[in-house]
């Protein structure tokens, strides 16, 4: 296997195609990186976005340049010596008729060729809750009708753009109320052809000859007639549902809770063939150097799928998988992959960049405003409570009613509790037991959960019950589908209650409240970062670090300035109540309170101040205006608490994006300048951290991932706002530029510090693929404002200064403290490094010895790199 030594992640779509992405390639190949780390290529769904609603995995999207294009992409890529990451989406495709696996299903039902291809319950029809009110309604509301489907050639029943396809057994009903030559030509074939060869069939007699007007006016005729209408769906092998049953009832799996994505089988071997044929030859023949595995905690078996995907594609091909590990949890040892793709970093640096101190100062001042939204565990026991009860009250009672029928001495509302007590109190997103037994890791796992939960509750005995099926001591099929939808359950509960809810309620600090991350943790400093570096270094050192991906709730710079909010959290907090009352008048009295409360409050000053532009002109604010309150009404809905995604309070979210666009407005004098002045030695020490932050990824154990455009500063969002273009014609530019580092704005100056790093991982791969991970000890008088380590293999070694916890201690517009601030704080350099020493973002000298003074080496630059001469 060739290793990236580093990736640089593209996300196709909204402008991005082949053709674009194949003129960054000489750039990217300059900046450093060695693969090109591609989002989803697959056919999605019309106007996707993301590429993870995929409809057809074995093409190429026509929309980025189809396969010509992708040729031409890893051509380009070939040339300059650079390798192509795919992430590929195995546990879920788009539930939409543009799904021609999914419309096979929707006509044939369990005759279809691709019925097992998707995890489906097919002791009722496919439900389909797609209506926004229930049937009858609809029904009665003229919303529905039969429809000529003149893009696959079939009858279908429309409801507004949607286009059902009818299933075989109903076009002689519709023939019957027609007099027309051409309906009755598809009844008659539909009653004798199958398969490929109805659609095929259905589409030559339609375009044959006949007035497709006139047939479509018959159609909406007979449309009127409800009871007919009525008895044509009950015919169908689907059901049309109001939208928000789904969470009560679905009779598919889904991916989390959009019912949008149905999940796959891709467990069963002639599912996984299907869903990889082209994925495999891509690989196969040299156009893929790596695969990047989305939601693998999705899969009923991720070892047996990670085990067969391994085996398809070689022993080379570099593989991760998209997997959040919690607080001392390690991936499996015996998966077949490289690691992940990287968030338990992103909390390695939060132990690092937060001030233990000033997070208990914070934390005194969120209680006084949030109230009981300040206590994070009763918080995520509200929120686990809420997805277990409402949100996958349908996925919970499936698993019941199975383990009900496996215990029929058991009561049922006592398994339900049992059940629901043992997800809420989960401590990890899944456990990992398929047909055998259950690592040592998973087994310590449940018995510490089922402890807790029969502290909880009054019958010990439903539990043990539900714990001997999920540890495989019951045998049976319906004991083995319980096991797996537990597993495949526990992680949607643990992932949309605490990074879709938890984190939009618990507001203290948003730096923390990061995928992966555990905002109530007590930040361990320099000691944890060492530790869990070298824990790194064993368990995955060629996993990903990243630092923002797509998923993450904002851009790393946003994040890196909102670390310094624990150093200022006085500063922070007394601001917080001057903007509260400065803003007062923008507060709006509703029927359940005031809006917004002084939770959401606290929350939008600390989001506005990441991503507040250092070069803010009161004259162009629209923008801001509008990200700023998108993002507002998107926080507030992922809550759940005045308003939500399925019971919008429309009242209360304008209230909300008022008071936010009253932030940003022009005419909000006194608080501008208020918050303008408060907020400069943060945005300083966020510079700080920045680069800080940027040389420990580039360096530290792990492939460092570059999300698009984050060489540069990135203070974007949460999604779509960290979709946005880049504007990479800039960062060419910036790149170009040969300037000395002091002479560089901050932007660029840390895209100098990427390139320097990655030009050093290429020429010195194996000292950070296979080298080992070696605190260094600080001494003197600012000992705790920096981190150092070296990374050493035989006689290569780099040496990592990285200042922390500076804020206050920079001069606005500086991005080091100088000299006088270090004093006598060393480096200890154990005897191996000793030798002549050259700092590579300046090219000065280090002279030989046992220690490095750091106010040499940062009196007048922001970090250090040092390499032996």
């Amino acid at each position: 296997m060739t290793l990236p030594t580093a990736t640089y992640r593209i996300q196709f779509r909204n402008g991005m195609t082949f053709d674009r992405a194949c003129d960054l390639v000489p750039y990217l190949k300059t900046l450093g990186i060695s693969h090109l780390y591609a989002s989803p290529i697959f056919t999605a769904v019309s106007g996707s976005t993301h590429g993870y609603d995929v409809t057809d995995a074995n093409e190429i999207d026509p929309v980025l340049g189809g396969r010509a294009g992708f040729e031409r992409l890893a051509e380009s890529l070939a040339s300059a010596g650079m390798g192509l990451i795919l992430d590929i989406v195995p546990n879920h495709m788009a539930a939409s008729p543009e799904n021609g696996w999914w419309r096979d299903v929707l006509i044939f039902g369990r005759q279809s060729a691709y019925f097992s291809h998707f995890d489906i319950d097919w002791s009722e029809p496919l439900t389909l809750p797609q209506l926004v009110q229930d049937f009858e309604g609809a029904l009665a509301g003229g919303e529905l009708r039969i429809a000529l489907d003149e893009t696959h050639g079939n009858f279908a029943f429309g409801y507004f753009e949607t286009l059902l396809p009818l299933n075989p057994a109903s076009y002689g009903a519709i023939a019957d109320r027609l007099d027309d030559p051409v309906a009755t030509r598809m009844a008659e074939a539909a009653a004798v052809t199958s398969g490929e060869n109805f659609n095929r069939a259905m589409r030559d007699i339609l375009f044959e000859g006949g007035d497709r007007a006139a047939l479509q006016q018959k159609l909406n005729d007979v449309s009127a007639d409800r009871d007919f209408m009525r008895s044509l769906h009950e015919g169908q092998h689907w059901r049309l549902t109001h939208w928000k049953t789904a969470a009560r009832h679905l009779s598919y799996r889904r991916f989390f809770e959009v019912t949008g994505l149905v999940g796959t089988r891709v467990e069963d071997p002639p599912v996984f063939e299907d869903m990889h044929r082209l994925v495999i030859e891509l690989v196969r023949h040299g156009k893929v150097q790596g695969l990047r595995i989305d939601h693998v905690d999705g899969l009923a078996e991720p070892k047996a799928y990670l085990d067969r995907l391994r085996e398809a594609v070689g022993p080379d091909t570099y593989i991760v998988v998209e997997k959040i590990l919690g607080a001392s949890e390690v991936l499996p040892e015996s998966w077949p992959v490289a690691g992940t793709t990287g968030y338990e970093f992103i909390a390695a640096l939060s132990e690092l960049f937060i001030d233990a101190g000033g997070l208990r100062i914070l934390d005194d001042a969120y209680r006084r405003i949030a109230a009981d939204a300040g206590d994070l565990e009763a918080g995520r026991r509200i929120a686990k409570r809420l997805m277990v009860e409402r949100n996958f009250a349908g996925e919970t009672n499936r698993l019941v009613s199975i383990a009900a029928g496996i215990f029929p001495e058991a009561k049922r509302d006592e398994i339900a509790t049992a059940l629901s007590e043992l997800l809420i109190t989960f401590p990890v997103y899944r456990t990992y037991g398929d047909g055998g037994p259950l690592s040592w890791q998973d087994s310590a796992v449940l018995a510490a959960t089922a402890s807790q939960a029969m502290a909880l509750l009054d019958d010990r005995h439903a539990v043990d019950h539900v714990l001997k099926l999920l540890e495989g001591k019951v045998e049976g099929d319906a004991a083995h589908e319980f096991r797996i939808r537990f597993q495949q359950l526990s992680g949607p509960v643990m992932a949309k209650a605490t990074e879709d809810t938890l984190f939009y309620r618990y507001n203290r600090l948003l730096a923390a409240n990061e995928v992966g991350g555990e905002p109530g943790k007590a930040p361990g400093g320099p000691e944890e970062f060492h530790r869990r570096m070298a824990e790194r270094a064993r368990l995955q050192p060629h996993g990903l670090s990243t630092s923002a991906t797509h998923d993450t709730k904002r851009g790393e710079d946003g994040r890196a300035r909102l670390y310094a909010l624990s150093e200022g959290a006085d500063v922070f907090a007394q601001a917080v109540e001057r903007w509260r009352d400065m803003n007062r008048p923008w507060l709006k009295d509703l029927a359940d309170g005031a809006a917004p409360e002084p939770n959401v409050e606290w929350m939008l000053y600390q989001a506005l101040a990441g991503i507040w532009p250092e070069d803010f002109d009161r004259g162009q604010t629209e923008e801001l205006r509008e990200r700023f309150t998108d993002y507002a009404v998107k926080a507030v809905r992922e809550a759940k608490l005045r308003s939500d995604w399925t019971e919008q309070d429309a009242a209360y979210e304008e209230a909300v994006a008022t008071y936010a666009a009253a932030l940003v407005s022009p005419d909000n004098n006194v608080f501008l300048e208020d918050f303008e002045r408060v907020l400069q030695p943060f945005i300083a020490a966020g510079y700080l951290n920045s680069l800080s932050q940027t040389l420990l990824k580039l360096t530290a154990p792990g492939i460092p991932d570059i999300y698009q455009g984050a060489e540069s500063f990135d203070f974007s969002l949460v999604d779509p706002d960290n979709r946005r273009p880049v504007d990479h014609e800039r960062l060419k530019a910036w790149l170009d530029e040969a300037g000395p580092i002091a002479k560089l704005q901050a932007a660029a100056l840390k895209q100098r510090i990427v390139g320097i790093g990655l030009q050093l991982r290429q020429r010195h791969a194996d000292l950070f693929s296979r080298g080992d991970y070696l605190p260094l000890k600080v001494t003197g008088a600012r000992r705790d404002h920096i981190l150092a380590y070296a990374r050493v293999h035989k006689d290569d070694f780099a040496i990592i200064a990285a200042p922390r916890l500076m804020f206050g201690w920079l001069d606005p517009g500086v991005l080091f403290a100088g000299p006088e601030f270090w004093e006598d704080t060393a480096i200890a350099v154990p005897s191996p490094l000793h030798g002549l020493k050259a700092d590579l973002l300046t090219g000065k000298t280090i002279e030989p010895g046992g220690s490095i003074s750091v106010a040499a080496l940062l009196g007048s630059q922001p970090v250090g790199l040092i390499t032996p001469i």
